[in-house]
């Protein structure tokens, strides 16, 4: 039977390409504590129902409790250092549970708004704000109408206001957030330019100097 869930589908920014910097054991390490961060953060009868790569998903079957959910987070890994920034997409819908898995337009709906979603934000569908009972409590401004691969009509997506710190740099090459520079490797000449370690800057060095 099918019923109302509110989804959220939440990669890491810049995965792949810590992975390609650091190796597989940073990026397991960093897996391990994104799940940690994830659990710490969950709101009411929010529930972490699996990981695939770098991508969690998160059911509830409220629409609060998910956004709540979403914006920790979002805030959290926001202020890790050396880690990564998060972007999401929620969606609420009829899904069907069948062996422990769920299906449905949802789900892909979902996954197509949080690919969209930039670096360090999270997108809703009208569907999800609608399914909000709190609607005030939360800032969100109108995307407009996106269109979506195999979805035949464009729908409204929302991004929403999150905390997050103000200030900070990012590496270019591993995707890192740097939030202290007094722990970070600057470049010799490029100001404002800095490095989580003196592997990432060579690389930068490298590429640039081909």
């Amino acid at each position: 039977m099918e019923k109302n869930m509110a989804i959220l589908m939440a990669d890491l920014s810049g995965y792949t390409a810590l992975t390609e910097t650091h190796g597989s054991v940073s990026a397991a390490d960093l897996i391990d504590k994104y799940i940690r961060i994830a659990e710490s953060c969950l709101v009411g009868d929010c529930r972490l129902h699996e990981r695939n790569g770098d991508e969690i998903m998160i059911v509830s079957t409220s629409a609060d409790a998910l956004l709540q959910t979403a914006l920790l987070i979002g805030e959290k890994a926001g202020g890790e250092e050396n880690f990564l920034q998060v972007h999401g997409g929620l969606h609420f819908g009829k899904v069907l549970k069948r062996g422990g898995s769920y299906f449905g337009s949802v789900i892909n709906l979902t996954a197509r708004i949080a690919s969209n979603a930039n670096a360090g934000t999270i997108c809703c569908s009208k569907e999800f704000v609608e399914a909000l009972k709190n609607k005030s409590k939360y800032k969100m401004q109108s995307k407009g109408a996106q269109h979506f691969k195999n979805i035949s009509n464009g729908k409204e997506i929302f991004e929403v206001s999150s905390k997050r710190k103000k200030t900070f740099h990012i590496d270019s090459v591993c995707r890192m957030l740097l939030l202290n520079l007094n722990n970070a490797i600057p470049h010799p000449f490029e100001k404002k330019k800095y490095f989580c370690s003196s592997h990432c800057l060579h690389i930068y060095s490298n590429i640039h100097l081909q």
